[in-house]
């Protein structure tokens, strides 16, 4: 893109975010350089400076300022990643797929990561070249993504999520004894601190609420399985959450332990031990469940 664009949104494409809608239609640019030209206001809505959560409307016309746009899509996407998508696929019908998605492949390419879920799963044949993601999970975190194939199920799905329809719960290994009985904690968090290049939550008065709620599956010496769902959803919420609650997740290089103890077992995947195990929205009669992956009990039982 060497020159102004204008875009007017058409009825398909009302109501997801605006950085969403510039993160698909920007393919190839870093999401960092989206969120800066929203940030310093070279994107215009309407005229108008607007936040990256801005949800866009019908006839909305956004202003996109010149890009050097790299050939992102035509990167070629080894066969194995597409291989264990496939086979990672717990359901699919004509508006969504849905993944138990393996730990370490990124939900998105950017930030120094070329490819990630979505560049995949646009690579699986034709009827895939519009796929979106619904919602995001860590590079690290295994269990339940969907995917949206077309608009109008992502903007129903969305809208949803934002009503807090939709529930999604997860499981974790986290270090320590955890002792209180089944308890909604809420914590506030503000995004946007920097740690290096990365962008991390840190609990702040000023944030906004985060609000979980947690049941102890089982437990051993130094480590215990938690079942947590998600009241609201803020980026990193369980794993801010359950670190400043002094209980870290097991694995988690970004807010865990600094030194993982040497206990683990050589059998023992290293990893960050928190798994998205269930995706439900009765409104959309979508219930998928996954279970934990076998490590999160078998460090357990190898605990001394």
């Amino acid at each position: 893109m060497s020159k102004v664009k204008n875009i007017i949104i058409e009825a398909d494409l009302a109501g997801q975010r605006l950085d969403n809608f510039l993160l698909n239609k920007l393919k190839g640019v870093p999401k960092s350089k989206i969120y800066s030209i929203i940030r310093k206001g070279e994107i215009r809505v309407n005229s108008k400076r607007k936040k990256p959560s801005y949800k866009i409307l019908e006839k909305d016309n956004i202003r996109i300022p010149p890009i050097d746009i790299s050939k992102r899509e035509d990167k070629f996407i080894p066969s194995n990643i597409i291989s264990i998508l496939k086979e990672s696929i717990i359901f699919e019908n004509s508006d969504y797929i849905a993944i138990n998605k393996p730990v370490g492949i990124a939900s998105h390419g950017g930030s120094g990561i070329s490819i990630g879920i979505i560049e995949a799963i646009r690579n699986f044949g034709k009827d895939y070249r519009e796929a979106k993601l619904v919602h995001r999970l860590d590079k690290d975190t295994s269990g339940c993504q969907v995917i949206a194939k077309n608009n109008q199920f992502l903007r129903k799905c969305n809208s949803f999520i934002s009503e807090r329809e939709v529930k999604k719960t997860y499981q974790t290994v986290v270090h320590g004894n955890w002792t209180s009985r089944n308890e909604i904690f809420e914590i506030n968090l503000e995004k946007n601190s920097l740690m290096g290049n990365e962008r991390v939550v840190s609990v702040d008065k000023g944030g906004k609420i985060a609000k979980t709620k947690i049941k102890k599956i089982d437990s051993s010496k130094n480590y215990t399985l938690l079942k947590c769902e998600l009241l609201t959803g803020r980026t990193h919420q369980l794993r801010v959450q359950l670190s400043f609650l002094n209980f870290p997740i097991v694995g988690d290089k970004k807010y865990g332990l600094k030194r993982e103890p040497v206990n683990y077992g050589s059998s023992i995947p290293k990893r960050m031990y928190l798994h998205s195990d269930s995706f439900i929205c009765n409104e959309l009669k979508i219930n998928l469940r996954t279970e934990s992956p076998k490590e999160f009990k078998k460090i357990l039982k190898n605990d001394d």
